[in-house]
């Protein structure tokens, strides 16, 4: 319970400053990770060390391999080995695919609310057709490319995946 709640605060933290700063400061997720192997260490019928410690690990290098994949935040690796110190390897692995599936569901909200649906159906036609008449994708310009480069929050969508996870609310 005590991990649970220590969890919980740093995920809103993390939630709350990657809101209004747009950035996930390392004052919340290194003391986060280090809080969680302790918690995990300590706490009766706990995760464990080991656990905890194989989270930190699988989902961390999971997440550096995102980073250097994808357009992601050193942030957002740190917050999800965070995340894992306190879960362990299975659950921080089940908030982490949580996460990106509510983070890219907020970034689709975000492109239907600035273009409306039929815009964005018709730009994705467009390239459908394209893709299918030149073999090749239509380039984009750089109002279009500017667009589809929404800032995401991805800590939000992490403390709400925490939630999910901890309190096993789909499953």
């Amino acid at each position: 319970m005590v991990s649970t709640v220590l969890l919980l605060g740093f995920a809103l933290a993390a939630a709350i400053t990657d809101l209004c700063w747009k950035k996930i400061y390392n004052w919340t997720t290194y003391p986060g990770i280090l809080t969680g192997l302790a918690v995990s260490a300590f706490e009766p019928n706990g995760i464990g060390w080991e656990e905890s410690l194989l989270g930190i690990v699988g989902c961390g290098l999971m997440m550096v391999f995102c980073f250097l994949c994808f357009p992601l935040g050193g942030g957002d690796v740190k917050l999800i080995t965070m995340l894992a110190a306190f879960l362990g390897w299975y659950h921080g692995l089940e908030c982490m695919l949580w996460t990106f599936v509510l983070g890219a569901i907020l970034g689709l909200s975000i492109l239907i609310w600035r273009f409306g649906v039929l815009k964005l159906l018709g730009r994705v036609g467009k390239q459908i057709w394209w893709l299918g008449a030149y073999r090749q994708w239509l380039p984009l310009s750089a109002e279009d490319r500017q667009a589809l480069e929404p800032q995401l929050f991805l800590a939000p969508a992490a403390l709400i995946a925490v939630v999910i996870v901890e309190f096993s609310v789909f499953g």
